[in-house]
């Protein structure tokens, strides 16, 4: 499989069926506007691909005969013109599973096309987090979801990780919340445990697999599905279960730099003399605006019983009411500020996503939070960019989904049955 723009993602050679040849390199764009919601019909998609109504016609009944698209016999009218056949992705159609590791858990889920999660299950940790058993874990625990989905064939897998995964070769640095050595080679033990594991009937033989980095994954969910649509630079950052991620989304592609090792914001350091980061160095926006620092911020700490993210998604929100919550709010917020301002005056982005806690500080102090990056943003307040709330729900998720997705969008004809 030719390497997706986010990771090396490796699969057999397709298996073709005979097409002509123009209608064949239209079937990927085709798809890709339907999963996207941007050809609701047949007439949005002969527009939006240049084509004839016979071609359009062609290319959508064979995304239809490969079960990846519905093709609605009843016309959708309301404008000028011949009324036109509605277009959805197939709401039965094949799957993949689509995987994310926390700090303190794991989340599984099938996923169809269009963004679409299928009752995602969130499970604790294994006792054992070594690479090769907690991988295994998250492989079978996929294949469990994939067994039971009767008719619907899995397709592929992909997973998100909390932290940097090199490309192409896939390999998982700074794994700390896992303590895995640096430089695990995530990809290949993954792709191993894969093809270990049973994925139904109709599932390739060889399971495509792909592994990424969770906040590159959550900002290609924003932009194809949630706020991020239509921006063309679009910065999102978020804090999850601990530490700060960041990613940038550049006409429609992730910018990942030359290992896809860019962007991670959370080692942008915005006050010297701040908490320690696990990296070694003080003050970084990891340290100072993830859940702990908010919790420490308000004199708390975390219960050890409860996931500590959704402790400080509390105590954000309760910030109304709560004068200690307020200013632990504002304490946090003004760091967050910092960093967005500095991240601003690099990368020049029309559009800031926040997510995780990130979207209850927006929310806490929205007025605030704009005002600091106005203030030490190089363009002041004239240049002021957008900041908003992401809308993705389990971005992360969704955005492992696009990346096991992303061969058969550029080759549906790949999902055809043995």
């Amino acid at each position: 499989m030719p390497h997706s723009p986010t990771s090396p993602f490796t699969a057999p050679e397709p298996r073709r069926r005979p097409v002509p040849d123009r209608g064949r390199t239209l079937l990927g764009p085709a798809l890709r506007l339907v999963h996207l919601g941007q050809a609701p019909t047949r007439s949005a998609l002969t527009t939006r691909l240049d084509v004839t109504r016979a071609t359009a016609g062609a290319v959508t009944a064979e995304l239809e005969s490969l079960g990846l698209i519905t093709v609605d016999s009843r016309p959708a009218g309301g404008g000028r013109g011949r009324p036109s056949h509605r277009l959805a992705v197939d709401p039965d159609g094949p799957v993949v599973v689509a995987a994310q590791l926390h700090a303190d858990g794991v989340s599984v889920s099938l996923a169809g096309l269009g963004g679409r999660l299928v009752d995602p299950v969130h499970l604790p940790l294994p006792d054992a987090t070594d690479p090769v058993r907690l991988l295994r874990a998250v492989a079978r625990t996929g294949a469990r979801l994939a067994a039971a989905a009767g008719d619907r064939r899995c397709l592929g897998i992909a997973l998100a990780l909390p932290n940097p995964v090199t490309e192409p070769d896939g390999t998982a640095l700074a794994a700390l919340h896992f303590a895995w050595p640096s430089g695990t080679p995530v990809a290949d033990l993954f792709a191993a445990e894969v093809a270990r594991a049973d994925f139904g009937p109709g599932a390739p033989a060889d399971l495509p697999s792909a592994v990424a980095n969770d906040a590159n994954l959550a900002a290609l969910a924003e932009h194809r599905h949630g706020a991020g649509r239509d921006a063309r630079h679009l910065l999102l950052v978020t804090s999850g279960h601990r530490g700060v991620g960041g990613a940038l989304v550049i006409d429609g592609r992730l910018h990942t730099g030359s290992a896809g090792l860019a962007l991670e914001v959370g080692h942008l350091t915005v006050d010297p003399q701040g908490r320690r980061c696990p990296c070694g160095n003080r003050g970084c926006l990891n340290a100072e605006t993830d859940p702990e620092a908010l919790l420490a911020a308000a004199g708390r700490t975390a219960d050890p019983a409860r996931p500590v993210l959704a402790q400080a998604r509390e105590l954000a929100r309760s910030a109304a009411v709560n004068p200690a919550a307020r200013a632990a709010v504002e304490h946090v917020v003004d760091r967050l500020g910092l960093g967005l301002a500095g991240l601003v005056n690099i990368l020049n982005p029309d559009r800031i996503v926040l997510s995780g806690l990130h979207l209850d500080l927006l929310a806490g102090a929205p007025d605030r939070l704009a005002a600091v990056v106005a203030d030490r943003c190089l363009w002041g307040r004239s240049g002021r960019v957008p900041i908003v709330p992401a809308q993705v729900r389990h971005a992360g998720l969704v955005g492992a989904a696009e990346l096991a997705w992303e061969y058969y969008l550029d080759d549906p004809q790949a999902a055809a049955p043995a």
